[in-house]
């Protein structure tokens, strides 16, 4: 298995697919998953000719567990070493949820030399948690009772998110895959609970505004509008307003997990930006 290892010492677990000399799309994966999320798109990606890669996380899955470092510095910090280490440029960033924060902080931190273009999917800028300056955001007790949670069981609670709200099998008439909960349960568990309670408050309370305002790439930025887990009407609708050269493509009915059950769509629509 591929690793690097950072500054501060924290070895990071990437998979790098693909020719040489393609085009390089990066994944960056959401709480509290892995790499292996974006299963998919690495395939479909594949097959199209181009070099996909895509890290677990620092505490997520098999890289290290870390106690520190939760927060959205080291995380844009950690992509830097990856690009680095792989020497990659002008690549694709595509995130997911959390993993669309990290891509909108390591652009506006790490600048755009080596980025042509960003996809923020499902993704929580600008800014999740409700403040005097965000007062349409969600409550900051909804996000203390998910670390309360987790604290008082992480394997039951991460049971109950992929088959409730995340992948919307709570909705009436929707039929619940068990092989894609106990998969999302899975790459949850195989990370760490640290880095998990601490990912709570990095995903909800950082604010990404001003990293949208500096990516002046083309950003295409895709949401359902049933996402029970980051709330179109909060994130999706703002963040494409925010960049300078964004686009917007909105999901009827389609869930914050749309890139696995919906990927037959989503895919085709990922390829159409890439290449345009």
């Amino acid at each position: 298995m591929a690793y690097i290892t950072t500054n501060d010492g924290v070895e990071i677990f990437y998979k790098d697919w693909g020719p040489r000399d393609a085009e390089v799309l990066f994944f960056h994966h959401g709480w509290p998953l892995s790499s292996d999320d974006w299963d998919a798109q690495l395939l479909y990606f594949l097959g199209k000719g181009y070099r996909v890669v895509a890290h677990d996380r620092r505490g997520h899955g098999r890289s290290s567990q870390v106690w520190d470092g939760h927060d959205m510095d080291h995380y844009a910090d950690d992509v830097a070493a990856v690009v680095k280490h792989l020497g990659i440029d002008k690549a694709v960033h595509i995130g997911h949820s959390t993993g669309g924060g990290e891509v909108a902080h390591y652009i506006a931190k790490h600048g755009e030399a080596h980025v042509s273009k960003a996809v923020l999917v499902s993704a929580v800028p600008p800014l999740m948690v409700k403040t005097d300056k965000n007062p349409n955001g969600l409550p900051k007790e909804i996000f203390d009772d998910f670390q309360n949670q987790l604290f008082k069981n992480r394997a039951e609670f991460y049971r109950a998110i992929p088959e409730g709200p995340f992948y919307g099998f709570n909705r009436p008439d929707t039929k619940p895959s068990e092989p894609v909960i106990q998969n999302w349960w899975r790459q949850g568990m195989m990370g760490g609970a640290k880095a998990h309670y601490d990912g709570i408050v990095a995903f909800s309370q950082t604010d990404f505004t001003k990293d949208l305002k500096k990516i002046s790439v083309p950003v295409l930025v895709l949401h359902g509008d049933d996402d029970q887990v980051v709330p179109f009407e909060i994130s999706g609708k703002l963040s494409a307003e925010l960049v300078q050269n964004g686009t917007l493509k909105v999901y009827p009915g389609y869930s914050h997990g749309m890139l696995t059950i919906n990927a037959d769509v989503i895919n085709p629509d990922l390829l159409a930006f890439i290449q345009s």
